[in-house]
């Protein structure tokens, strides 16, 4: 039995920041050392992004908020409000964003009205109420009283994975289950202007953003862009547990993204896919096939360019010899990799040999919208089922990385309905 995700969808909020804008008003901050102010600049410039966007209406230069609690734009200075002002807005906003995306990808479902979702399994680490946006859901969308509601909180940019993994188990379990998965993360409610190295990557990546979708047995319909949820698989690193983590503090919570994960990622992201890939055995056998056939491709070239260069040793020419295209860039044609950053992205695309097209998606998904936590592997997986190179039977990897350092990955399979 198939396991479908189906009309994935996607919200972000109206107020958008321009990455050198924010650039600028971060480096202006008071108190800042030298070193800050370069690494200010540094962190925002090489960030990869262009656009971010905000719940924090005040977040821009031409706001009138007669009593600021985050920007005040007549001085530009940041405000620092304390962790009650941050939830109480998360509270108001996210339950907005919680619920516009689960419309979208309930009126985006051929076949699927309200009455049909069973399960709802909501995900986000930027706040925390009670009776929350599971609750929200139901109440809101108009769901059945009996509607199975779980949250998985406070997990970090990883969540959406296995979020999708849940919804699988329990479609498996019953194969009449359709179950409602929404993201909904409010990153910028915690950024701050501070001196600490962490602090300011962290300030220069994260952003707003929701997305939802809808997984169940029911087959996409005629023109509907789909992902079959193949296999999942969870990895922790032997190292990592304090280069990235999320803490609360009496300011807003605290993240630790240290400049040395994307080295985490580097050393440990081959073994880290392994486990998923062995699951899947038609998979095993095209990277097999791949990789004799990768051996075959570098020993005749090796062969010609030996000939080349016998014959062409009296002009002195030098030839160089192509490099063949990695067995998993042609065995998987599409790549959903978490955007936690782009040194991140630069280095999954070095270590796993793949083209610059495959981490198109999640580039331009980390231009536009920045590190949206855990809703933003769902924006790169939309991104992909859009893309006009995107066929029925393409297989798919998605990665997501987060605190511990914790990778969860998974297979999938594009259905064009």
């Amino acid at each position: 039995m198939a396991v479908t995700l189906r009309a994935l969808q996607t919200v972000v909020p109206p107020t958008v920041l321009v990455q050198e804008q924010v650039r600028d008003i971060f480096a202006a901050q008071p108190g800042l050392s030298r070193l800050a102010q370069r690494l200010v600049t540094a962190s925002f410039n090489l960030s990869g992004i262009d656009t971010r966007h905000t719940v924090i209406e005040e977040l821009t230069l031409d706001s009138e908020a007669a009593d600021p609690q985050f920007f005040d734009a007549a001085t530009q200075r940041l405000l620092v409000p304390g962790t009650r002002v941050r939830n109480e807005l998360y509270i108001e906003q996210a339950t907005t964003l919680f619920v516009e995306a689960g419309r979208r990808a309930l009126a985006a479902c051929p076949g699927v009205v309200a009455a049909d979702i069973t399960h709802v399994v909501t995900v986000s680490c930027t706040g925390f109420y009670a009776p929350g946006p599971d609750y929200m859901l139901v109440r809101e969308l108009g769901l059945a009283p009996s509607t199975q509601r779980y949250h998985l909180g406070f997990m970090g940019c990883y969540a959406s994975m296995p979020a999708l993994r849940t919804a699988k188990q329990f479609v498996q379990a019953d194969p009449n289950a359709v179950v409602l998965v929404v993201s909904a993360e409010l990153c910028s409610l915690h950024l701050r202007t501070s001196s600490d190295p962490d602090t300011i990557v962290a300030s220069s990546l994260f952003s707003d953003g929701a997305a939802a979708g809808i997984v169940s047995s029911r087959p996409p319909v005629a023109g509907e862009n789909a992902l079959d949820l193949d296999h999942f698989e969870t990895v922790i690193t032997p190292v990592g547990e304090g280069d990235m983590a999320w803490k609360i503090g009496d300011e807003g919570f605290e993240m630790i993204l240290s400049s040395y994960v994307p080295h985490i990622i580097d050393e440990h992201i081959e073994s880290a896919l392994a486990p998923l890939f062995g699951r899947d055995e038609s998979l095993t056998r095209a990277l097999a096939a791949e990789v004799v056939a990768e051996a075959g491709a570098l020993a005749e070239q090796a062969q010609e360019q030996q000939q080349a260069q016998d014959g062409g040793a009296a002009s002195g020419q030098v030839l160089t010899m192509p490099t063949p295209a990695s067995p998993l860039s042609t065995a998987i044609a599409h790549w959903a990799i978490h955007p936690g950053g782009r040194s991140i992205l630069d280095k999954t695309e070095a270590k796993l040999g793949l083209t610059e097209a495959q981490l198109l998606p999640s580039r331009e998904v980390l231009r536009t919208n920045g590190n949206m936590s855990s809703a933003t592997i769902l924006f790169v997986m939309k991104e992909i089922l859009d893309g006009a190179a995107t066929a029925d039977g393409d297989r798919v990897c998605a990665m997501a990385f987060g605190p511990g350092l914790t990778v969860e990955s998974g297979l999938m399979t594009v259905r064009r309905g």
